[in-house]
């Protein structure tokens, strides 16, 4: 049983930092239930508005559905208590409907519809994909606006009218056109929410659009610093924002862009860098180099932005 009604949770989320926890893995990369639990725990600590589990910053696409299942399971129990938990639904149809009932069963307040899995398809296509996850779940639907997955604001409406717990549109193209369109024709029926890789480099931006909100991976390991920067958005503080960008997100991002695949590593890595290691990446992604992961520790250093000490213990 949710606790939030559909409209309940849109509002919830909507003013609120989002973040996508990492899932923990030890060293034979199996989920690492303990360190996952500690990660949780922390994460939850803070003024969040929502958390994500096994979405993209989690590896989901890494996941077994088995493996996805108990990682949101996971974090109903640590963090669902404080913060509204939702799971991600991915790969092909059949799939993403066995993601989304396990996430119900599990208590998830939400899911997040990532792209069908390595095939091109068209607005009907796509209707009836996000179609068959709605009518397969009471839970809160958010689809996700990426890669092969381009939802123009005509099917939107359409699953808008069908089902009551489609929530939200969250994009990761920065199409302006295309999503001013969504937003147009939605209006307030949805909220909309940033999902650009380091989302913080384009949220002032967005907010114009009426994104009043985006998911936040540094939020991971900086949470104090992602909690800040989302208030100076919303403030439309250009100038904080500014120096926030120049102080720590660009330098980032020349280290995220030295390799394919750092966007999660580079997450991970930061999480060994302020002393609270989650592991590994798995395969096909790869760990930063020794000399890119002392890079970016230098960088949360000089950037002052490490935890503080009463951050680091409030888990």
């Amino acid at each position: 049983m949710t606790q939030y009604s559909p409209a309940e949770l849109a509002a919830r989320l909507k003013d609120g930092l989002l973040s996508f926890p990492v899932t923990a893995f030890d060293a034979d990369l199996n989920v690492d239930e303990e360190a996952y639990r500690r990660h949780l725990d922390w994460q939850a600590g803070f003024d969040v508005a929502g958390l994500f589990a096994a979405g993209g910053t989690g590896e989901g696409f890494s996941l077994s559905p088995e493996e996805s299942a108990r990682v949101v399971a996971m974090a109903v129990e640590e963090a669902g208590d404080r913060t509204p938990v939702l799971a991600s639904a991915g790969g092909a149809t059949c799939q993403a409907v066995e993601n989304a009932r396990a996430a119900e069963a599990a208590g998830a307040e939400g899911l997040l519809l990532l792209p069908p899995y390595l095939t091109e398809c068209d607005q009907q296509g796509l209707l009836a994909h996000a179609n068959a996850v709605c009518a397969a779940t009471n839970v809160s639907v958010i689809v996700y606006n990426r890669a092969n997955a381009i939802y123009s604001a005509e099917t939107v409406a359409a699953l808008a009218d069908r089902h009551p717990n489609f929530i939200g549109f969250k994009d990761a193209t920065g199409d302006i056109e295309a999503v001013t369109r969504v937003v147009a024709k939605n209006g307030d029926r949805l909220f909309y929410l940033g999902g650009l890789p380091t989302a913080e480099t384009f949220a002032l931006p967005m907010l114009q659009l009426g994104m009043s909100t985006y998911s936040s991976a540094m939020f991971n390991f900086v949470p104090e610093f992602a909690l800040e920067f989302y208030a100076d958005v919303r403030r439309q503080d250009r100038v904080a924002v500014t120096e926030k960008l120049n102080r720590f997100v660009l330098p980032y991002l020349d280290i995220r862009d030295r390799v394919k695949g750092y966007g999660v590593s580079i997450v991970k890595a930061g999480l060994q860098a302020v002393g609270r290691d989650a592991g590994s990446v798995r395969p096909p992604l790869q760990d930063l180099t020794e000399r890119d992961a002392a890079d970016l520790s230098a960088l949360i250093e000089a950037a002052g932005i490490r935890p503080s000490a009463a951050a680091l213990q409030n888990a």
